[in-house]
């Protein structure tokens, strides 16, 4: 869900508008911890409308092996952050979302989608509930069509408030099999009684903040949201030891790849529903009626055309985003992401095929170079060994 750059042909590159204009370019932004990359030595790139370290002087290799065997901190301020409060406020966010919102205890987190009346994927995101609150994070690149799109349903819900908070809030990714144990010492909240996608208000290095038990990487580990003026002091004090290591999107771009978590842009855009990219256990159809549910209801009930699978191939040239894709000799699109997992050493990727081809075993090619090379539909996560909670 939550963004990363893509390791593609490019090293990042913005969300993919399918068949749309381009609007203008708008000025940069930078995150709280800009001078702090700056300083590091990181390669900054432009990301979803953001300056954002792609990687530092370590690289990406680094970085990946660092997330994957001890711990490493992503500053992901970029994303978006709504609040929406009110005595209809989980009723509101379950009916812009595909997930529910209502078997949400308090204190606990969901991943969920963000649909158009047709079932098409406006955004991924997470959803918090908290007692008075509820909190929806969606991706940096579109945090302003989110908003015009969840507010158009507001007035459906006339005792729940919603707010753009994302330019108050920092957040940061302390992701890793150490990550508990490091991020304990500053801390006093008992990190042990947190569960995977379960949150907790508390103090971090001093300062007041949600932490959750979430993550991009496939580890164990925690995202940290607290006030933006205060992003460089939890950066230090995170950092102060050496035992963590500062990692960029590039990086999360693989780990995440690895365990094949969706980005938008890439495997999720506005021509897809999430029936299609096997996210079908994202959408409660038993809860009642929400955005998009009669669009979904007809696209099961005709059957799917085709799936989002992971794939791999045997040569060591390895798929890029954008190549074409081919299913019992029929051009199948193009792969939506492709790497070559620095964990496993292979080249993994995903792309969209007939459901006839989408069984694991399933044989397809990809063109790589103006060679058809032979891949083979593997079911994902790729990396099956990692600690998730």
């Amino acid at each position: 869900m939550p963004e990363a750059a893509s390791t593609d042909a490019s090293p990042v590159r913005q969300e993919d508008h399918r068949g749309s204009t381009s609007p203008a370019p708008q000025p940069l932004k930078r995150t709280p911890l800009y001078n702090v990359h700056a300083a590091l030595g990181a390669k900054i790139v432009p990301f979803a409308g953001f300056e954002m370290p792609v990687q530092y002087p370590t690289g990406i290799t680094a970085e990946h092996k660092a997330v994957r065997e001890k711990a490493g901190l992503f500053d992901v301020s970029h994303m978006g952050e709504f609040m929406i409060r009110g005595p209809q406020a989980v009723d509101f966010v379950n009916y812009v979302t595909t997930n529910d919102v209502a078997a949400l205890k308090p204190g606990e987190a969901q991943y969920s989608t963000i649909l158009r009346e047709d079932g098409t994927i406006v955004d991924d995101c997470l959803v918090y509930r908290a007692e008075d609150r509820v909190i929806m994070v969606v991706n940096g690149s579109n945090i302003d069509k989110d908003f015009a799109h969840v507010s158009r349903f507001l007035s459906k819900f006339p005792e729940a408030t919603l707010e753009n908070i994302s330019d108050e809030i920092a957040l940061l990714a302390l992701q890793g099999p150490e990550a508990a144990r490091i991020l304990q010492k500053h801390t006093d909240t008992d990190l042990s009684q947190i569960k995977y996608y379960e949150h907790r208000f508390g103090k971090v290095a001093g300062v007041d903040a949600y932490i959750s038990r979430t993550g991009y990487t496939g580890e164990d580990g925690f995202e940290l949201y607290f006030d933006a003026g205060d992003a460089e002091k939890v950066w230090r004090a995170l950092t102060a030891s050496g035992e963590v290591t500062p990692a960029g999107l590039g990086a999360r771009d693989s780990l995440r790849l690895e365990m094949g978590m969706a980005l938008y842009g890439n495997d999720l855009d506005d021509t897809t529903t999430p029936l299609e990219a096997s996210l079908g256990w994202l959408v409660k159809m038993k809860k009642g009626d929400f955005v998009g549910r009669d669009a979904l209801a007809k696209q099961k009930e005709q059957g799917l055309k085709r799936k989002l699978v992971g794939f791999t191939t045997s040569e060591r040239s390895f798929p890029r985003h954008g190549y074409p894709v081919f299913a019992k000799g029929k051009p199948s699109g193009e792969v939506r992401s492709g790497t070559m997992s620095p964990t496993l050493g292979i080249p993994i990727g995903t792309a969209y095929v007939p459901v006839e081809s989408a069984a694991e075993g399933s044989p397809l090619e990809i063109e790589i170079r103006g060679k058809r090379v032979p891949a083979v539909v593997q079911k994902m996560p790729f990396y099956k060994d990692g600690s998730r909670l």
